[in-house]
């Protein structure tokens, strides 16, 4: 899966012929910004191949880049006023203006990771993480830059991200499913499995409003590790579900990286990255500030944040 945006305006010369895109990538292009050079003209056959629905190759079929993000930034755009007064209000109607505020969530990012690899993702609240796993699983688009996944990608987002209160869970798995790519027949048959591994009983018939925070976990980590994939996205997930739970979803964490799995995985339970990772980075207010041992990364975070490795800062309270 790819998403790339040229944000280069057109040249006057005619363009050379776009290499191809890789079989396992989806290349999804931003709006250029407004130019005076004519923007250069697009056939009806690239725009097809363009849209192409991602294909999904078996993991010997791949390079060894499991993920590649090249110069990524995201920006926000929201109407933003500190004191917002009536009067304020009608004089902005009058003369057709908005206030506007830029978010700059990511900065010119760049990394990339091999099949393999367990990447921690450490930093303040704010400072990009959940905008760039959003942006690595396709749901946020990249303001400028590019990014690669190779392979079939599976997230585990905020609690409940990606399910419908109203429906069931034996439906809410369909979805999910489906979601990752898979064929009806496919979830199907992996339904038993983690119906079983999330442990809900007759719940799992019921609407998934009626279920607690720790049984909305149960099935969402349930449905997003038996969904076999090469990159697996966890974003603030594993804190929920009791100590039974937790022990089991980290014998399962072990089995995904004994697959030589692909895992990113943001969490403020800082010793959690220190156990499960082989590789780390340290995001602050949008920008890369280093990458390294996630030893050496979250003893350096600790630092700058002049905290301490105490068992308060290290644990997910």
């Amino acid at each position: 899966m790819s998403f790339d945006v040229n944000l280069t305006p057109a040249a006057p010369a005619t363009p050379a012929p776009a290499a191809a895109a890789p079989a396992d990538a989806v290349v999804a292009d931003g709006a250029p910004p407004v130019s005076a050079a004519p923007a250069p003209e697009t056939s009806d056959a690239s725009v097809e191949e363009r849209v192409e629905p991602r294909k999904v190759l078996a993991m010997d079929q791949t390079d060894q880049v499991a993920v590649k993000v090249e110069n990524l930034s995201v920006t926000y755009r929201t109407s933003y006023e500190k004191v917002p007064t009536f009067k304020s209000a009608l004089k902005r109607m009058g003369k057709g203006e908005r206030v506007v505020k830029e978010v700059e969530a990511l900065k010119d990012v760049s990394f990339e990771i091999t099949h393999g690899t367990v990447l921690g993702i450490v930093g303040h609240n704010g400072a990009g993480k959940s905008t760039l796993m959003r942006a690595i699983s396709g749901i946020l688009p990249p303001s400028q830059g590019r990014i690669e996944v190779h392979g079939r990608i599976s997230t585990l987002l905020a609690l409940g991200v990606g399910f419908n209160s109203a429906l069931s869970g034996r439906e809410n798995v369909m979805l999910g499913g489906l979601a990752a790519g898979l064929t009806r027949e496919e979830v199907n048959e992996k339904y038993e499995e983690i119906a079983d591994f999330a442990e809900l009983g007759d719940f799992i018939e019921m609407p998934m409003r009626t279920y607690s925070s720790g049984m909305f976990s149960r099935l969402a980590f349930s449905v997003a590790v038996h969904m076999e994939p090469d990159v697996l996205i966890i974003d603030e997930a594993l804190s929920a579900g009791d100590a039974k739970f937790k022990k089991k979803a980290a014998v399962k964490m072990d089995e995904l990286m004994g697959q030589a799995r692909t895992l990113l995985l943001v969490s403020h339970a800082l010793s959690t990255i220190k156990d499960m990772c082989n590789d780390a980075i340290w995001l602050d207010h949008g920008n890369l500030m280093r990458r390294g041992d996630p030893t050496e990364i979250v003893d350096a975070y600790l630092r700058f944040l002049e905290v301490g490795p105490e068992a308060s800062a290290m644990e997910d309270l």
